[in-house]
């Protein structure tokens, strides 16, 4: 069983897979008020996740380069990665 974390942002449904995150935080470097690395060096959101904009947020989750943050719009639909 995978640890997943997941947050509402707007419309969107972010995931962060814990078991597949390095924490290499390039999620971090494009939207530092989404995203920040925990004691163990593995990404978790911030509280202020809701006040980065859809794009930005798209952009970041993108990002990871080990696919260990998928997002899913309203519909379901998975859009990143």
């Amino acid at each position: 069983m995978s640890d997943i974390h997941e947050r509402r942002a707007g419309d969107l449904l972010i995931r962060i897979d814990r078991d597949l995150c390095v924490g290499f935080g390039d999620c971090i470097e494009a939207a530092e008020a989404a995203f920040e690395l925990d004691d163990e060096g593995i990404a978790v959101f911030r509280a202020g996740i809701d006040e980065v904009d859809r794009e930005t947020l798209l952009a970041a989750c993108d990002e990871c380069p080990v696919d260990a943050i998928s997002v899913l719009d309203a519909d379901g639909t998975q859009l990143v990665p």
